[in-house]
């Protein structure tokens, strides 16, 4: 197995958590507000730096007293973090460097602890899109590194071997961006299974179902459901009979689906699926396909005169990039919408609100701003609100115990595990939006808001409306 390019950002010094919010821009000014693609670095260099380490330079001071008469130093912790940086799952991981980056002043003070110091080091590698290679990173982070916390994201291709590597090893594990039950489930649990060491946040099945039930039901059709599933957790997922969408499906009034049976990720040819949905009339398009596959389907979808009238895609079209591959076909393609500049929640770090962090990526990287964005970002700040909470350093038991009643307002909004919906899970909130054509944006198309069922803090932008002929 060929191990995944990693970096190494290697962080000492104190982190205060009382701070307000004025220092922090304060500061933040003073420094520019660089991020780590404006050390000299660029992306792909330090994504595809082999073996070497990067040593990100700390120059921000904080004013406090309190901090400054701190000088006991304690032994480093250290954090792994997989996601996909490379691979068909890419988009997922592409804020990466940004988020670390943007968080280094911070987590360049480290964290205090009963009076002492600890520096923190994060190592960050690369699951190439595939379990095995997750699976296989997960182990030397574990084993080799001999880190104290992991942290994964993006999809269960990467959540679930990782999170499965941890329990085993006895390592507290942080997920996020998979859907709970495909983390949960896929995983093997069962209703009751409690995982010792392995936490998640994201929303589930049940949101995104009521998110694409609005969006359905705002535009006339006939009601037929094409379904497109991929043979792998989250299409299984969605796909289950009993437990996904097609039991869903049946408690909308007068809806039918129309599935594409499990096909295999990175599938060239969809003629049998785009005929299966054709000879049913399915007006609507829903699925959870990678995205260099529904770009495949999509356009082969067009060119075979199949053009439904709702297109709500999971997984697929959460991405600028994913819009400007389909061009003018992107044009009132709906998804799921998890986090935006426009939702109304502030980091428990830095104090920056959606919108502010947003736009910095944007600064810093000259690309469009993209949901996993908040999330890689929140995943710091349950870590670091843990470690405080727990009160001790290298204690697994200490933590996943401070970890499973904590309570703690994100950048992606309050997180409460103490809460279910089942153990070591929590949720968050889950709106609709729609792609549209827009000359300001990077990629031709902005994500606009469309349904905001259950959490009207989170502003309406537009409403839903028909895909019309390209």
């Amino acid at each position: 197995m060929r191990y995944a390019n990693f970096y190494i950002y290697r962080i000492g010094g104190i982190m205060d958590m009382q701070h307000d919010a004025a220092e922090v821009e304060a500061s933040e000014s003073d420094q520019g507000s660089k991020g780590v693609l404006d050390s000299g670095l660029s992306r792909r260099s330090v994504l595809m730096g082999g073996l070497a380490a990067v040593s990100i330079p700390l120059t921000h001071s904080f004013s406090l007293k309190r901090e400054e008469e701190i000088k006991k130093v304690g032994r480093t912790i250290k954090f792994g973090y997989v996601s996909p940086e490379t691979g068909p799952l890419a988009a997922f991981g592409a804020a990466d460097a940004f988020v670390i980056g943007n968080l280094k002043t911070l987590l360049g003070k480290g964290v205090i602890i009963d009076g002492v110091r600890h520096p923190i080091e994060v190592i960050v590698k690369d699951s190439q899109s595939t379990d095995a290679t997750a699976a296989s990173v997960a182990d030397d982070l574990i084993k080799s590194d001999k880190i104290d916390i992991m942290l994964v994201s993006s999809t269960p291709d990467t959540t679930n071997p990782v999170a499965d590597a941890c329990e085993t090893n006895r390592v507290p594990c942080i997920s996020t961006v998979a859907p709970w039950q495909s983390w949960f489930f896929g995983r093997g649990a069962m209703p009751k299974t409690v995982y010792k060491y392995t936490y998640h946040f994201f929303w589930g099945l049940e949101d995104i179902e009521a998110v694409y039930s609005d969006i359905w039901a705002a535009v006339p059709t006939n009601k037929s459901i094409g379904g497109l599933w991929p043979n792998d957790s989250d299409g299984q997922a969605f796909a289950a009979e009993a437990t996904g969408f097609p039991a869903f499906i049946k408690t909308l009034n007068g809806y039918s689906v129309t599935p594409s049976g499990l096909y295999p990720d990175l599938t060239t040819d969809f003629t049998s699926q785009i005929s299966l949905f054709k000879s049913n009339n399915c007006q609507i398009l829903t699925g959870v396909p990678i995205p260099p596959d529904f770009t495949t389907f999509y356009q082969q979808a067009a060119q075979q005169g199949y053009q439904p009238k709702v297109a709500t895609i999971a997984k697929a079209m959460l991405f600028p990039s994913a819009a400007q591959a389909l061009g003018s076909l992107a044009e009132n393609v709906s998804t799921e919408y998890w986090w935006g500049p426009t939702h109304p929640f502030k980091s428990s770090l830095t104090h920056e609100s959606c919108a502010s962090l947003a736009a910095k990526y944007e600064s810093v990287t000259k690309q469009q701003w993209t949901q996993p964005i908040g999330f890689v970002h929140a995943l710091f700040e349950v870590a670091i609100a843990t470690l405080k909470k727990s009160g001790t350093v290298g204690n697994a038991s200490a933590f996943v115990k401070a970890l499973s009643t904590l309570e703690l307002d994100t950048i992606v909004g309050p997180l409460n595990w103490a809460k279910g919906p089942v153990p070591n899970v929590t949720k968050t909130p889950l709106v609709g939006g729609q792609w549209r054509s827009s000359s300001s944006a990077k990629s031709g198309y902005d994500l606009l808001i469309v349904t905001n069922t259950g959490h009207t803090n989170i502003p309406l932008e537009s409403t839903p409306q028909v895909i019309t002929a390209s």
